[in-house]
């Protein structure tokens, strides 16, 4: 079985910060693998696992200040066997439309026999959760989101959605593409062997990619904040200072 999952490499929003002007410095965030995109490697590593000779290929469309080698190790030392990206300027602005282009190309490229592709809920920049359908639109195959387990049973997967009030189990034909949720799979933390094997794992990167961007990303600013209310109590009797706050909170 192939399994394909996508991944995406994002600023690691813990080091964003906001300017005065509200806009975003990511000048001191590095580069890390999307949260979301660790439950899609797992899921797929898993199963893979679970399916003798089964193998899982990484492909992913990056910004060039996010093809980051340290996130690259990371991504194949999690289970990965081999990864295809494409690094290039115009990804930092793509839309969800034109990034599945890009790994439709890849997909194609690298690993047209593919019977499964994997995404994660949605990436952890922008969250669009638009990428795994628009994907599989261009490969005109079937797809499922949410899912939040899959099993292998010969040319369809069994999956499972969790909903508010029930459990869906759907079988989709393959090749199909699925996301899922982050309780699909909890991601592992890679040993000491997984990270040297990764270091021997097979990677290919293209610098510069055909991007046909139908939206772009103009600008991004945090949202406004409104000012902050205060109020002095003057002293009193404590059931009078509690009597004020409580109007004051309503």
């Amino acid at each position: 079985m192939k399994i394909v999952v996508a991944v995406k490499v994002v600023p690691d929003d813990q080091d964003i910060f906001v300017s005065a002007d509200r806009s975003l410095d990511y000048s001191k965030a590095k580069p890390k693998v999307s949260e979301y995109d660790k439950n899609a490697i797992e899921a797929a590593a898993q199963l893979a696992a679970a399916n003798d000779g089964s193998s899982v290929v990484a492909v992913s469309a990056v910004s060039s200040k996010c093809n980051d080698n340290k996130a690259k190790q990371e991504l194949l030392a999690r289970g990965v066997d081999e990864l295809f990206l494409v690094a290039d300027d115009a990804m930092e602005t793509a839309d969800s439309y034109a990034t599945a282009q890009v790994l439709k190309g890849l997909v194609d490229a690298n690993a047209a026999d593919y019977d499964l592709i994997i995404c994660g809920d949605g990436s952890a920049d922008f969250y669009a959760g638009q990428v795994n359908v628009q994907l599989a639109a261009a490969l005109g195959v079937p797809t499922i989101n949410a899912v939040t387990s899959i099993t292998a049973e010969g040319d369809k997967v069994v999956v499972e959605r969790t909903l508010d009030n029930e459990v869906e189990e759907i079988e989709v034909p393959l090749p199909a593409v699925i996301s899922v949720s982050p309780e699909a799979a909890e991601p592992r933390i890679p040993g000491m062997r997984d990270i040297l094997a990764a270091k021997k794992k097979p990677q290919a990167v293209t610098e510069g990619a055909s991007v046909d961007a139908k939206v772009a990303i103009e600008d991004i600013k945090a949202p406004e904040l409104a000012p902050r209310k205060m109020q002095i109590f003057e002293e009193g009797d404590i059931d009078a200072f509690a009597a004020a706050v409580a109007e004051a909170i309503k």
